[in-house]
């Protein structure tokens, strides 16, 4: 699994001061995707034990609210991502959101996917589509997409939306 970059103090992707890491390798290829270069699965840096540690250093402080984890197409790397969750949730309790161009509906049928939807807070889910782009929108790029609160949704065998977010 490779990552692109770890952003210690994310203001853009989600609520408050979030740590934020952005994982290469998609195959949507959504027309006119705001990270080209992270679509390659070779791009960026090897996530290695001292990548976790460093994650896991900048959400100890007090000032990070929680950790954001974009790309690329997180579910693409799921092995990895899901043994990086499982080290990160075994320190930290803080709030972690997770982008996604894959819906709800299609990642809690995939058993890979499901056990990292058990690990997160919020999935901002559905593919950038450029006909909906709306700048107004709080914390992603076109109408479609959703700010899914997981666990409640998986609770509830529903979609439930995140309150608060336009």
């Amino acid at each position: 699994m490779n990552y692109g970059q770890i952003r210690k103090y994310d203001v853009a992707n989600g609520p408050g001061i979030r740590t934020s890491f952005f994982l290469t390798g998609c195959d949507r290829n959504c027309k006119n995707c705001f990270n080209k270069e992270y679509m390659n699965f070779n791009y960026g840096s090897k996530w290695n034990d001292q990548t976790t540690k460093e994650v896991l250093d900048n959400l100890s402080s007090d000032q990070v609210e929680g950790l954001t984890i974009l790309g690329g197409e997180p579910f693409e790397n799921s092995l990895g991502l899901n043994k990086v969750l499982n080290e990160i949730r075994k320190y930290s309790n803080k709030s972690i959101w997770i982008y996604s161009g894959f819906t709800f509906e299609v990642l809690e049928k995939i058993p890979l996917a499901r056990q990292i939807l058990d690990k997160v807070d919020v999935l901002v889910d559905g593919e950038f589509i450029e006909e909906l782009k709306d700048l107004t929108l709080d914390f992603r790029g076109s109408s479609n997409q959703r700010i899914i609160d997981v666990k409640a949704s998986l609770k509830n065998n529903e979609i439930i939306l995140m309150k608060g977010y336009k």
